[in-house]
């Protein structure tokens, strides 16, 4: 009998009891760090099969990953991971709350480095970004410039400088990786969100999911033929996010080709 490990907003966990889970996806869809939520039916079945087409390019490409295989349309088999309760977003183009941070960038500036940036998973306080010293981690608004005087906490690290650099390394190349499998279907990813765990072998390892709620994806460079959840934010309709939810995990399919 497996048992439950977690249950989150679009997805619950059970441990198989052998170092491996059974990830099981959940029709909901949210925003707004969860004030805004709906069901939208075969939603779990989209965002399983775009996850599964994900991590497979990823682990072919050599990404380490907790990703083991599907198991059925809604149900993906993992490595068992603590999770690092951080967001990190890669960048490839300005947009977003990147320029709420950065009012002098230009929406659609492209970034070379990508810039990765760091968030904590908190909704009650709107996941604020991370900011960095040699020994310290800094929480800081999410939408406002990063500056002294707007520091909310201070916490310990949860990572070590070692790690902090693995992730970013890691980071750009799951990004890079995604980009060109997008870009040859004349779509251009404009940023990532991922998640890192460690292994119950203290792997440092890309975990959690990687779907349609993930990234911000646009059919030839162009912002309002967008693909991706920013729609569902924008107009909450249903179908519609559920039309592109399909469409996109068809798309992903390509990836086996990458």
């Amino acid at each position: 009998m497996m048992d439950k490990l977690i249950e989150g907003k679009t997805k619950i966990i059970y441990d198989l009891g052998d170092g491996t889970v059974q990830m099981v996806a959940k029709d909901d869809i949210t925003s707004g760090d969860g004030d805004q939520h709906d069901v939208i039916e075969g939603k779990a079945g989209f965002a399983t099969r775009t996850t599964a087409n994900v991590f497979e390019l990823l682990n072919r490409k050599g990404v380490a990953t907790h990703y083991l295989g599907r198991i059925d349309p809604l149900k993906l088999h993992c490595k068992r991971c603590r999770m690092i309760p951080l967001e990190v977003v890669i960048r490839g183009t300005a947009t977003g709350s990147y320029l709420k941070r950065n009012p002098l960038a230009r929406e659609g500036m492209d970034f070379d480095p990508r810039p990765v940036e760091f968030f904590l998973k908190d909704d009650s306080r709107h996941d604020p970004i991370v900011a960095f010293s040699e020994d310290s981690w800094f929480l800081h608004p999410a939408k406002e410039p990063v500056s002294e005087e707007n520091v909310i906490e201070e916490i310990e690290p949860m990572l070590t400088p070692e790690e902090l650099e693995k992730v970013i390394k890691t980071g750009r190349e799951v990004f890079e990786i995604l980009a060109d499998a997008w870009v040859q279907q004349d779509i251009k990813l404009v940023d990532l969100k991922i998640e890192f765990g460690r292994t119950d072998d203290g792997a440092l390892v890309v975990a959690d999911v990687i779907d349609n709620d993930s990234w911000r994806i646009w059919p030839g460079g162009e912002k309002n033929k967008q693909l991706d959840k920013q729609v569902y934010r924008e107009t909450r309709d249903l179908e519609e996010t559920r039309a592109l939810y399909a469409r996109v995990a068809e798309m992903t399919d390509r990836f086996t080709e990458v």
